[in-house]
């Protein structure tokens, strides 16, 4: 048992709220836990630049801390954005853009925006499993105003974290857990099992081969879970 109660191979409690803000083609409040992140999905009629004439669309997307979403105030990024949040944003852009077909898209961007109010650990992750959902609630938009004639989607993608912490192999880290743990992984893959991308480090020591396996497998099964979530509310588009 850990300090929450969980099971080792527990996930904490998700909440996704639908249509959670009115302005945004899709939008939603996912809760893990005590980390809460708001994700929007806005469409813009034209593509990025370096994509200009193809046909092809473009899914971006922007990640920040809300100053009081952890327990010292976090200064709001004022015309430079910080290197850890840079590095977020561009893979909550790769892992949504994995699953998109962009010549279907057409020449048109997806802004993603996830805005983290509150964090307790898992905040990329929350936002790519959220992320999608806003994404794929934008598309069913786009479908109604027939900008679209079908769900440009290959697949759902979510994330979850995994780690060892006093050598025991643990899933979705709380932040006490992901700043004590042994190691630390972020794993993002699609809901037919397929990782689109693995950041894992060794904080206080290595990890064996046996070792990344069963976080691996612990993360699936995490990411499973959180499939089922989304397609409550996306269904099978």
């Amino acid at each position: 048992m850990r300090k929450d109660g969980r099971e080792k191979d527990r996930i904490r409690p998700v909440k996704i709220t639908n249509n959670y803000l009115m302005s945004p083609q899709g939008s939603v409040l996912i809760e893990m836990g005590n980390t809460k992140v708001i994700c929007t999905a806005s469409v813009e009629e034209q593509t990025a630049r370096h994509l200009a004439g193809t046909g092809r669309g473009w899914v971006t997307a922007e990640y920040s801390m809300l100053p009081g979403s952890t327990a010292t105030r976090k200064k709001r990024d004022r015309g430079k954005t910080d290197g850890r949040s840079v590095e977020i944003q561009r893979l909550i852009g790769r892992a949504l853009r994995s699953v998109v077909d962009m010549d279907e898209l057409g020449e048109r961007t997806i802004w993603i925006d996830c805005d983290v109010i509150q964090a307790d650990g898992g905040t990329r992750t929350a936002s790519i499993t959220g992320a999608f959902v806003a994404m794929a609630e934008a598309m069913k938009w786009m479908k109604q105003q027939q900008m679209i004639s079908r769900i440009p989607l290959r697949g759902a993608v979510s994330a979850i974290s995994v780690g060892i912490l006093d050598d025991e192999k643990i899933l979705d880290l709380c932040y006490e857990e992901d700043s004590a743990a042994m190691v630390d992984m972020n794993v993002v893959m699609t809901d037919k099992g397929e990782f689109i991308e693995i950041q894992g480090t060794g904080e206080e020591r290595p990890f064996r081969k046996e070792e990344l396996e069963e976080l691996l497998l612990l993360a699936e099964k995490g990411c499973t879970q959180l499939h089922q979530i989304q397609k409550e509310i996306t269904g099978e588009f």
